[in-house]
């Protein structure tokens, strides 16, 4: 129960935020143009709290917190009054398109401040050293070697797991892309073709890494248990803490990755473990629990947990710049998740990516508690995320949005008068059901991972 009141705290607190930054877009430039704003809400519903500035604009905090809204004078009709020039609709061309633009880049900018903060406070990451090669995937048949420092992929220069895992991403729905590696005891980079035609990727459940066959160099581990979780398989099977693990089905155990996997892919099946317990050895049935990841697919559970001894400092990178500096680095690391966010959700649309895939409220408040529970850094990344995909969203050609906005301003334009009213009510109505309906299948979703 504390979790999730967490978890609602911090998605109210994230969205919140984000949703105040967009709107104020949009007032600071309407009153830049001299549009006059009856009322900036987040949130929508019965109001909470409420206040009046010297401009007579209303500010409010309303009960349901999934967005926001500024309303101008004369949006719609054009009414005469003492404030007919203070009305949008009276406004040059330009300057109504800059009042809607000014909503998802003032989102866009936000990131990029966000990112330079990290950037300076600094965060600590892994360097993209391959632990192991899973036999017969498409990393293994393109020639990825274990041992091997991943430096580029598709021609994007990896620095960390996190950008080797951005890059590969982005490559989603393409037949072909490269990765760039540096084999162990060498300094020459080898370059190959990886073919992704066979490549399987669940977004919502895989790790893009792992899904192309690799597994990445983590904490040092030793296959000592350190743990074993009540009424869990572990327990039943007899597994103790201080067990040493000895050989799994017979074979020696190598890597407490490959015994994970092991254990995934069979819930309920059966799985012989040689342990090594006060000089002893037992041979111990070990019969996996199945845990639902939502969708019909379930993975098997064991409940326990190894020795974990940190990384040697040589495997770590620290991520940190001078305010100048990080000031271009935000640029270029904004830049770079826009056009990631973008083809995300083009792909989506048109079926590379699958609709189960779309995420809600659910994911985004538990994505929002994680992130904050690791620190200030990680936080902002996560805000800085999930703003350019608030920007990105809304610059969508869906008239219930700033996107549909601008495709009005753009009709108007070529045709020399506004889209009419009738038109622009009706398409209102029509994408405000559409949204309703993505809405609802976000929202299934995320409940059909729990």
């Amino acid at each position: 129960m504390t979790n999730i009141l967490w978890s609602l705290l911090a998605f109210i607190i994230s969205i919140g935020l984000l949703t105040a930054v967009h709107e104020f877009g949009h007032l600071w430039v309407a009153r830049l143009c001299c549009v006059k704003v009856e009322r900036f809400s987040i949130g929508f519903g019965k109001c909470l709290w409420k206040r009046v500035d010297k401009f007579k604009t209303e500010y409010i905090i309303a009960l349901i917190p999934l967005g926001g809204y500024i309303k101008m004078l004369g949006e719609r009709d054009c009414l005469s009054s003492e404030y007919h020039h203070q009305y949008f609709n009276n406004k040059p061309l330009l300057q109504r398109v800059a009042i809607v633009s000014a909503g998802p880049v003032a989102n866009f900018l936000f990131a990029m401040l966000a990112y330079w903060l990290v950037f300076i406070i600094g965060i600590v990451s892994v360097r993209p050293i391959i632990s192991e090669v899973i036999p017969k995937s498409v990393a293994a048949q393109g020639g990825i070697t274990s041992g091997s420092e991943i430096k580029y992929v598709a021609d994007v220069m990896t620095s960390n797991w996190d950008e080797v895992r951005l890059a590969l991403i982005s490559q989603i729905g393409t037949k072909i892309t490269t990765i760039s590696f540096v084999p162990f005891g060498s300094h020459n980079i080898t370059k190959k073709i990886i073919d992704l035609t066979n490549w399987r990727y669940e977004p919502d459940t895989e790790d893009p890494v792992v899904s192309l066959g690799i597994i990445p160099t983590g904490p040092n581990i030793d296959p000592v248990l350190t743990e074993v979780q009540q009424d869990s398989a572990a327990q039943q099977a007899g597994l103790q803490v201080g067990d040493r693990i000895i050989k799994i089905d017979g074979s020696l155990f190598q890597k407490w990755g490959t015994l994970v996997n092991q254990i995934k892919k069979n819930p309920n099946k059966k799985i012989s473990i040689e342990v090594e317990r006060n000089g002893r050895i037992e041979v111990l049935q070990l019969i996996p629990k199945s845990k639902s990841l939502g969708k019909n697919k379930i993975e098997g559970f064991a409940g326990f947990a190894p020795t974990v001894t940190s990384l040697p400092k040589e495997y770590e990178s620290i991520i940190r710049y001078r305010p100048f500096v990080a000031i271009n680095k935000a640029i270029k690391k904004t830049w770079q998740l826009m056009k990631i966010t973008a083809s995300m959700t083009l792909k989506l649309i048109t079926g590379d990516i699958k609709i189960s895939n779309l995420g809600g409220p659910i994911s985004i408040a538990q994505s929002a508690k994680i992130s904050a529970e690791y620190g200030l850094a990680y936080y902002l990344m996560f805000l800085s995320l999930i703003s350019i995909n608030l920007g990105i969203i809304n610059l969508f050609p869906l008239p219930v949005l700033d996107g549909g906005r601008l495709l009005f301003l753009a009709i108007e334009s070529i045709q020399g008068k506004p889209v009419s009213k009738r038109v622009q009510s009706v398409s209102d109505r029509i994408c405000s059901m559409l949204m309703l309906v993505l809405m609802g299948i976000a929202f299934f979703n995320d409940l059909s991972r729990f």
